[in-house]
């Protein structure tokens, strides 16, 4: 029984961030309890490491790697902690994350507000690992002189404690970071994370925001770069005409239901480009298994949320877990990689 939409008034009392901190205390209040069983149907490797769901949690959430097993013990079959700066990063001034309540969205200018590298990697050390994948999304110091040797740094240091390193050139509240996507750059960068990268598996996490032309030169070059997925996408700084909230205008990337449209068209360009030589994960606008279904069947291996679980509670993940597994089994899909691409 989901008891959420019960509590969800008091949540939703707090300002944004307030009730985001309170959430991540009372995670770290619980007690760490082993995660539900998943059907066999839903096991895959993505990627080369075993995924006991499909369905994780997007970076994000916990920033600083303080409930990383907690949240697996919801239900989910990944998490992805971070993003990570080198250094301690304070992001930029509140309030800077808003809930769009009528368009079930939310909008954010966090800025990488984070622990820090150092601290966050002695958290993961202390984690068991056992019970889900845990993976590391690093970024740059908005001060630093040199992002390129930020992300090298991240993969360097950051890669030991967890499963894979998503290089986060992304977000949209880092003046210019998304300008890494671009032609040369992003070689640049790439070239410098493949000499440094170990034997865990690094991931690249792009725009919803691209020009025509850019999904084939990105995944062109994430395959000549030897990165292992691509995970599309980040936060939009588009405003649908459909939204309805006061806050619709405020600054920053904008998350939840209205990115839905524009993420699994961005996943389709990414497939097509790709021709599925590169494993792709799905993130933006998905809330339900069937958002999980329609984004695995358009060529994502795996799926993330975030903004979903905002209003609809921390169950979310076992309820899509175990909505996926009935429609495979409807479906008459043994094993949720037989899926992938197939629309």
């Amino acid at each position: 029984m989901n008891l959420y939409p019960l509590i969800r008034p008091l949540v939703f009392a707090l300002d944004a961030e307030t009730a985001h901190r309170a959430t991540i205390a009372a995670l770290h209040a619980r007690p760490v309890r082993r995660p539900p069983d998943f059907p066999p149907s839903l096991h895959s490797r993505v990627a080369g490491i075993d995924f006991a769901s499909p369905i994780g949690l997007a970076a994000g959430f916990d920033k600083s790697a303080e409930v990383p097993q907690e949240i697996l013990s919801l239900g989910f079959g990944f998490v992805e902690v971070g993003t990570l700066t080198p250094r301690p990063q304070s992001g930029n001034p509140r309030p800077r994350l808003f809930r769009l309540r009528q368009d079930r969205a939310v909008i954010n200018r966090m800025g990488f507000n984070n622990d820090g590298q150092p601290l966050a990697f002695d958290r993961l050390l202390r984690c068991t690992h056992v019970h889900g994948v845990i993976g590391v999304n690093v970024g740059a110091n908005k001060d630093s002189a040199d992002w390129v040797a930020d992300y090298v740094s991240g993969v360097l240091s950051m890669g030991q404690s967890a499963r894979y390193v998503t290089i986060n050139i992304s977000s949209p509240n880092t003046p210019g970071l998304r300008g890494l996507q671009d032609e040369g750059a992003l070689d640049a960068l790439l070239d410098a994370v493949a000499g440094a990268r170990s034997d865990k598996p690094i991931f690249l996490k792009v725009s919803p925001d691209l020009a025509d032309g850019d999904h084939d030169r990105i995944a062109r070059s994430a395959i000549d770069h030897g990165i292992d997925a691509i995970i599309i996408g980040n936060t939009t700084v588009y405003r649908p005409d459909s939204l309805r909230s006061k806050y619709k205008m405020e600054t920053g990337g904008l998350s939840g239901a209205p990115l839905k449209t524009l993420a699994l068209d961005a996943l389709r360009k990414f497939r097509k480009a790709s021709g599925g030589e590169i494993a792709l994960i799905a993130a933006g606008g998905i809330a339900t298994a069937g958002d999980a279904w329609e984004r695995i069947r358009a060529g994502a291996g795996l799926v993330q949320l975030y903004t979903a679980m905002i209003f609809e509670g921390p169950g979310i993940a076992r309820r899509m877990a175990e909505g996926l597994a009935a429609i495979l089994q409807r479906e008459g899909v043994a094993n949720i990689a037989e899926a992938v691409g197939t629309e």
